[in-house]
């Protein structure tokens, strides 16, 4: 059962490569990554916010993730957006 991630279903990024441009540009406020996901994909993005200090959120599935951003595929990352980049 999925505790659920509200902030999630306002502006997001999804998707390793838009969460890492939403990073670089200082839009992302709060990053999520999937326990599951491949680790050689997602490690830069994880270098990249604790370079840029953005908080990091570990999700137990890629299907869990994916739901909680309202896509039916799983997805490895997703980024909450400042609201003024929206």
């Amino acid at each position: 059962m999925s505790l659920g991630y509200p902030d999630l279903k306002g502006q997001r990024a999804v998707g390793v490569r838009s969460v890492t441009k939403a990073v670089l540009r200082g839009q992302a406020v709060r990053v999520y990554i999937a326990r599951d996901a491949d680790e050689a994909v997602v490690a830069g993005l994880r270098k990249l916010c604790q370079e840029r200090q953005i908080p990091v959120v570990e999700v137990p599935t890629m299907g869990e993730l994916g739901r909680a951003c309202g896509i039916e595929v799983g997805a490895s990352a997703a980024a909450v957006l400042r609201e003024e980049d929206a």
